[in-house]
């Protein structure tokens, strides 16, 4: 289900995009299957719902939109940079 681009999945995290806010949950429906198939358990109170976004892995995913978040960037923008050799 990776390769669809519809299911992200590091470790223990599942992210499963849908396409409209009113879609019929088939790619949900088929990570549950599945999960169940390999023996995988799903916890409901970690579970979240038609989200517009989501914070996954130190980047923000929204709709057509991947970005690092702000304070990551400032962090490295702010970096300090090495006067000379012994700085270093």
């Amino acid at each position: 289900m990776i390769n669809t681009e519809k299911v992200i999945s590091f470790i223990d995290n599942i992210i499963v995009e849908m396409e409209e806010e009113k879609g019929n949950g088939k790619s949900v429906e088929e990570v549950v299957k599945r999960s169940v198939e390999n023996n995988l358990y799903i916890k409901p109170e970690k579970c979240k719902w038609k989200i517009k976004k989501v914070e996954f892995l130190r980047v923000v995913i929204r709709p057509k939109e991947i970005k690092m978040k702000v304070k990551k960037v400032k962090e490295v923008l702010d970096w300090l940079t090495s006067k000379g050799v012994k700085n270093v």
